[in-house]
């Protein structure tokens, strides 16, 4: 039995599929799980796509180069999301931007032979791949948008706001570095420390190593 075969059987996209099925897919290897580390690399940019596959746990971002060099994050995906849904099929099925492990990550792979045997003979799997590929193509477009659209002080204040009401402080505690920040919201780390800087002069913020605390709504 796989390791993950209780995790495989929770995600949204297989509710279809029987106990019996997965296991079936799991031994001929239609279905096959894949573990990445922290940090390591799922795919490169120009990579091809070949197989969907389903985050089982654990983190992934899309992430690109910026004009200085700078590795910045577009995208974060979570478990129960999925890869490649939206380039499995298409004419030109390569991977636009590096996805990388952010911290240990298992994977669920299918294999396209399988996928196009569970569209014509499981039209409830056809239509839950259909619905499920059509929302996460528009939820990362609508991130993609976001990130090209926004300035840096929208996307320091839209990180503050969420963690503010998480937090339920004007305090927020911070818990990562000021690089791990810069890369979350998609900046430059000396960017970001030069928006902070500006927002403190403007009394908008005062931060220090551990802290930002929010002075103007």
């Amino acid at each position: 039995m796989n390791d993950y075969f209780e995790l495989i059987t929770q995600m949204t996209l297989l509710q279809s599929l029987s106990a019996d099925e997965i296991t079936r897919y799991l031994i001929d290897g239609g279905f096959r799980t894949a573990a990445y580390g922290k940090n390591r690399i799922v795919h490169f940019v120009g990579e091809n796509c070949s197989k969907l596959e389903i985050i089982l746990m654990g983190k992934v971002v899309v992430e690109r180069i910026d004009e200085s060099g700078s590795l910045m994050t577009i995208a974060e995906f979570l478990n129960d999301d999925i890869l490649g849904g939206n380039l499995l099929f298409s004419k030109n099925p390569h991977y636009p931007m590096t996805i990388t492990a952010k911290r240990p990550t298992v994977i669920l792979e299918i294999n396209k032979d399988l996928l196009l045997k569970l569209f014509s003979d499981n039209h409830e799997f056809l239509k839950s791949y259909l619905e499920f590929v059509s929302d996460h193509v528009a939820i990362l477009g609508d991130r993609i948008k976001h990130y090209v659209n926004r300035t840096i002080r929208d996307s320091v204040m839209s990180f503050l706001d969420y963690e503010r009401k998480r937090q339920n402080s004007n305090r927020i505690r911070l818990n990562m570095s000021k690089k791990a920040l810069a890369e979350k919201i998609g900046v430059q780390r000396t960017s970001l420390s030069r928006e902070l800087a500006k927002m403190r002069d403007e009394e908008f913020i005062k931060f220090d190593s551990e802290y930002i605390e929010i002075l103007k709504e």
